[in-house]
């Protein structure tokens, strides 16, 4: 299945300056290698909002840019909106973005990968996979490692 890789693991793979890779970032890492990564002009946006240095904001540019956007449709809008009022009457708050994640993932069958605590919440209501991080096996070959099958 392919995956839809929210704005937190980007950003923990790409703006974090952590010492230990973490196995969020392995997964992701692992995902590209197997081709299954997709993106939404929102989420890139979203990497790329806040950079404070032109330098910082260049390099994340052309780190995502092997990433194709997928193209959304009118449909995706109204489906995001569905999604938020379901979630709403429900006592469930989100972004706008969020829902179009969950819309643009559900009609076109992605999981979809994150670190945001709102998304399991949101998966209790609405018809979306979320995407599990692997455990990765030591393989002295390869920094990545190979996941556990």
């Amino acid at each position: 299945m392919r995956v839809l890789v929210d704005t937190s693991v980007w950003s923990e793979a790409l703006r974090r300056r952590k010492k230990l890779e973490s196995d969020t970032v392995r997964e992701l890492r692992s995902l590209i290698l197997e081709h299954r990564v997709e993106i939404i002009g929102p989420i890139r946006q979203e990497i790329l909002s806040g950079l404070r240095e032109e330098a910082q904001f260049e390099r994340l540019e052309k780190q995502i840019a092997a990433f194709p956007d997928i193209l959304l449709e009118t449909a995706d809008y109204t489906m995001a909106a569905k999604c938020f009022n379901t979630c709403r009457i429900r006592g469930i708050q989100g972004s706008n973005t969020d829902f179009l994640i969950c819309a643009a993932a559900v009609r076109r069958d992605l999981s979809i990968f994150t670190t945001d605590k709102d998304f399991p919440l949101f998966a209790k209501h609405l018809p979306i996979v979320l995407h599990r991080t692997r455990e990765f096996e030591p393989d002295k070959s390869s920094k990545l490692g190979k996941p556990r099958r």
